[in-house]
């Protein structure tokens, strides 16, 4: 049995906001339902007849139904079909309520649509647990759906900037790997090795852009992100029952990908005993779900990337030798912006130029020696912190050309708090530049994750500390991202 504290934060980390719909004629046992769906955040509206669940369905269009199979006006059964599809624009979950002894009903329910089924008398603790997992699965659905919309629309746009060699070159291998393709075959194994911020995710749809099956969905898998406890079957999926919130089976990452591309990224952080089994599923093309004995076939490409020297990991001991050789068949190695030459003029450039549009801004230019320092920095954070840098640039310098001091190279950024007080006298002002130590740290997180694209994983570790201290800080400094990868 799942306790009520275990639910109730499950729930409330969903950040649970879904609207439910209550169909169901005892109103006792109704409004039960409801007090203790409220209690978790939840929006509810109730209705005792067939009739009436439509048409607060059409109105509201609920995230998720409960549906009683025995109502006074007709068998919830018959109805089953159009309630799922009483949203246009997605199918609406709906969980059936049977009583005790009508399995068959409950079986025909699955057959017709249900997502799940709860047999009364019902605990509601028991039912908490299928709603969550219920709205989660579907969230889930909903946001790769979204993915594949997006990946999709941005297929055509999808460039690799720059002229240099290096890039040159690797254009030429993304080409030559995208001929290896067949229809519905999975191309070869790739693996992408360069630093972090260089651009392997780029690189990654490119080649999945460049096979045969690009059409089909392209799954980025942040192995450093994945919840150590949950990797295995946010990866592999699971069966109803394989551990105590598996209320209902769920397909993994693996299947999400089906004959397209499984980006694993940061695949130097994924522990050694998933290393094997992942290894098993790379050679033989079939997995096991979690708490199954029935194996699926795998039909995607596997392309995986890693800033970190695998080679070196393996004789240290932190990454599986046969692993590594299975994936080091094809190498493409990303060249860090510092070795590309006049690249960097075009990608800032390129991404002055996206950011005026973005925001209806004049045209953007450059004061003589900017791009000459901009050639002239390391870039430590590569393409990923030109790119951030260049964005702030062109947002905060009003139209002015921008100048080096707008890229803040090599040093912390300007804050707009800092920027009201830059015409005031140091020496009529002695506490000019000097902030206290939890500012000071407040901002240090703040660029971290503004280089980092709100990964928190990676933030975390160009930081010198783990996500949970991490976590604890962004906290304590009221540091929201609107997405974040953790």
């Amino acid at each position: 049995m799942v306790t009520t504290t275990l639910t109730d934060s499950a729930a409330l980390a969903m950040g649970a906001t879904a609207h439910i719909l209550i169909i169901e004629d005892e109103a006792l046992f109704a409004r039960a339902v409801e007090k203790r769906l409220k209690k978790l955040g939840y929006e509810c509206a109730l209705a005792g007849t067939l009739s009436e669940g439509f048409e607060k369905a059409r109105a509201l269009q609920p995230d998720l139904i409960l549906l009683d199979l025995r109502l006074p006006d007709g068998d919830g059964l018959d109805q089953l079909g159009t309630l799922t599809q009483i949203n246009s624009e997605r199918p609406t979950p709906v969980i059936v309520m049977t009583a005790f002894g009508e399995v068959a009903d409950a079986v025909r329910a699955m057959k017709q649509g249900a997502t799940d089924y709860l047999k009364k008398p019902i605990d509601l603790e028991e039912m908490v647990v299928t709603v969550n997992a219920t709205l989660r699965t579907a969230t889930l659905q909903q946001q790769l759906e979204r993915s594949r919309e997006r990946e999709a629309r941005s297929s055509d746009s999808l460039v690799m900037i720059g002229e240099s060699l290096p890039m040159v070159e690797l254009r030429q291998q993304i080409i030559q790997l995208g001929r290896l393709t067949q229809p519905g075959a999975p191309g070869p194994t790739v693996l992408i090795q360069g630093e972090t911020g260089a651009g392997k995710d780029v690189v990654a749809r490119l080649l999945h852009q460049a096979s045969a099956n690009k059409n089909s969905p392209f799954v980025h898998v942040d192995c450093a992100a994945l919840p150590r406890d949950l990797i295995e079957a946010e990866l592999f999926g699971h069966e109803k029952g394989a551990y105590t919130s598996a209320m209902q089976a769920r397909s993994g990452l693996l299947e999400a990908a089906e004959d397209g591309t499984l980006f694993l990224d940061e695949i130097g952080e994924l522990p050694l005993d998933l290393q094997a089994k992942l290894l098993t599923v790379i050679e033989r093309r079939r997995l096991r779900r979690v708490g199954s004995v029935r194996e699926r076939e795998i039909p995607a490409r596997f392309v995986a990337a890693s800033n970190r020297n695998l080679h070196q990991m393996v004789e240290d001991g932190q990454f599986r030798s046969d692993l590594y050789f299975r994936l080091n068949v094809l190498t493409l190695t990303l060249a860090p912006l510092r070795a590309r030459g006049d690249d960097i003029l075009l990608l800032t450039q390129h991404y002055a130029e996206q950011t005026a549009r973005r925001y209806h801004l004049p045209a953007p230019s450059f004061a003589p020696d900017t791009l000459t320092a901009l050639q002239a920095y390391s870039w430590p954070g590569n393409v990923r912190e030109l790119k951030h840098l260049t964005e702030r640039a062109v947002l905060l310098s009003g139209g002015a050309p921008l100048g080096v001091k707008d890229f803040s190279l090599g040093g912390p950024l300007t804050t707009l708090g800092s920027d009201l007080n830059s015409g005031s006298d140091p020496k009529t002002n002695p506490m000019k530049g000097l902030v206290s130590l939890g500012d000071a740290e407040k901002t240090m997180i703040q660029e971290a994750l503004l280089v980092c694209e709100g990964n928190i994983s990676e933030a975390a570790r160009r930081l010198g500390i783990t996500r949970m201290t991490l976590r604890y800080r962004m906290e304590k400094h009221r540091i929201r991202l609107e997405s974040a990868e953790d």
